[in-house]
């Protein structure tokens, strides 16, 4: 099934297409909505950091071509940008294993960007994985990795706009006692909870994924707490997590998905393993705190998660919305997929063991390798969902293509539910 009347494409540029880059999973974010102005911001096809912005309700984008370059040819270094409560718009980019790159904009609602500055100046040599999360109160939270995949800590970071300035909360968040990493997905709740999960890694190689683990903060980051309100004493290490669900090595687990929540702050989270031996999209959800789970189970062909690097992988690491519009959440998973000809595809059910997936393909052109974000604050404030898009390429393993500057676009649905119904 196709809903191609119901969208729109809002074109932005051309951005670079070589690799991934613009279009990995864990950008947070690619798109952003601060009152009435939405953000975005991508590498071009010379790797210059581009950022756009447009009013809510226009569809001509206004542009900057910054004079900051990337490593665009490593798929990892990916930009993330958000907007604080005093509508600055933060910027971080350009990151494996290097030292932070950070600037704001210097003024609020501004795509003029200052100089490059340290953030807290601790542990900012070997930045990975750099997100932007927006609270509540207009403050800011930065998680990062620092070190090196099977060997890297989660540190937090927390912006106060009242200040105008950055401190370190947690430099170890979660410890990989220097033998593994843990990969994590993060959301806000509407009241504020930050919730975490994660996956355990062994080694650079992702068939060393194994096991989903749990943690929430009540009081922005500061201090963390099991699903049982079981306080965690800090940093939290593999014999102390929480674990939502128990999943071996070698078993196409993919890292670095995504979380969302009801309106009752239950989270769930979003992934892909194996099951019958065919990885399918999974979600694993709380509820009146059980943990379970739902398998898609509409995938038919089975593939082999393995090696280092950015993976040229037949299917996206999904992303979730959770749709509490109706008397039942409805969860929509964002993905795509060889199967269904690499086309932006959304796979959709209620809460309900016996209610069925079903499964339509939002574009109707392939996207090469492209991997879902969406505009989070959007959504969640509007219910209305964009989506980043971009056809790209990406060789297995880091390697980069020869391919021509590909449009960047925004995909609009009008009307999600109009379309689901």
């Amino acid at each position: 099934m196709s809903c191609s009347k119901s969208i729109t494409y809002l074109k932005v540029g051309k951005g670079w297409s070589n690799n991934s880059v613009n279009t990995v999973k864990f950008r947070k974010n690619a798109l952003t909505t601060y009152k009435r102005h939405q953000f975005v911001g991508y590498y071009d096809g010379d790797g210059y950091l581009v950022l756009g912005k447009r009013k809510i309700n226009s569809n001509t984008w206004q542009t900057v071509k910054t004079s900051y370059k990337g490593n665009v040819k490593d798929a990892h270094n990916a930009i993330s940008i958000a907007v604080d409560g005093n509508g600055f718009l933060h910027i971080s980019w350009d990151h494996h294993n290097t030292k932070l790159r950070y600037a704001i904009s210097k003024e609020p609602l501004s795509l003029n960007l200052g100089e490059e500055i340290a953030m807290t100046g601790k542990q900012e040599d070997k930045v990975t994985y750099p997100e932007f999360y927006n609270l509540p109160n207009g403050n800011l939270l930065f998680f990062y990795r620092s070190g090196e995949s099977g060997r890297g800590n989660l540190v937090i970071n927390s912006y106060d706009v009242k200040d105008k300035k950055w401190t370190q909360l947690h430099q170890n968040l979660i410890d990989g006692e220097n033998i593994r990493s843990a990969y994590w997905q993060i959301c806000v709740d509407n009241t504020g909870i930050i919730h975490m999960s994660w996956v355990w890694r062994e080694t650079w190689n992702v068939e060393t994924n194994h096991d989903l683990c749990y943690a929430r903060s009540l009081d922005d980051g500061k201090t963390w707490q099991k699903s049982t309100k079981e306080k965690y004493n800090l940093p939290i290490t593999l014999a102390s997590a929480e674990y939502a669900w128990r999943i071996p090595q070698d078993s196409n687990l993919i890292n670095q998905t995504a979380t969302a929540t009801d309106n009752i702050g239950n989270p769930y989270i979003a992934t892909y393993f194996n099951e019958n031996k065919i990885t399918q999209y999974q979600v694993v959800f709380l509820e009146n705190g059980i943990w379970k789970k739902k398998n898609t189970g509409f995938r038919k062909t089975p593939f082999q998660l393995g090696g280092g690097g950015t993976k040229r992988i037949p299917i996206s690491r999904p992303d979730i919305l959770i749709d509490n519009s109706g008397e039942k959440n409805k969860i929509n998973i964002l993905f795509r997929d060889l199967e269904r000809g690499n086309k932006v595809s959304l796979a959709y059910s209620n809460l309900d063991n016996n209610s069925p997936w079903k499964v339509i393909d939002l574009s109707e052109n392939a996207v090469g390798e492209w991997e879902p974000n969406y505009d989070i604050s959007l959504w969640n404030k509007q219910q209305k969902l964009n989506i980043f898009y971009q056809n790209v390429t990406q060789v297995d393993g880091e390697g980069v293509a020869n391919k021509k500057p590909s449009k960047v676009e925004v995909l609009q649905i009008n009307n999600l539910s109009e379309i689901l119904n």
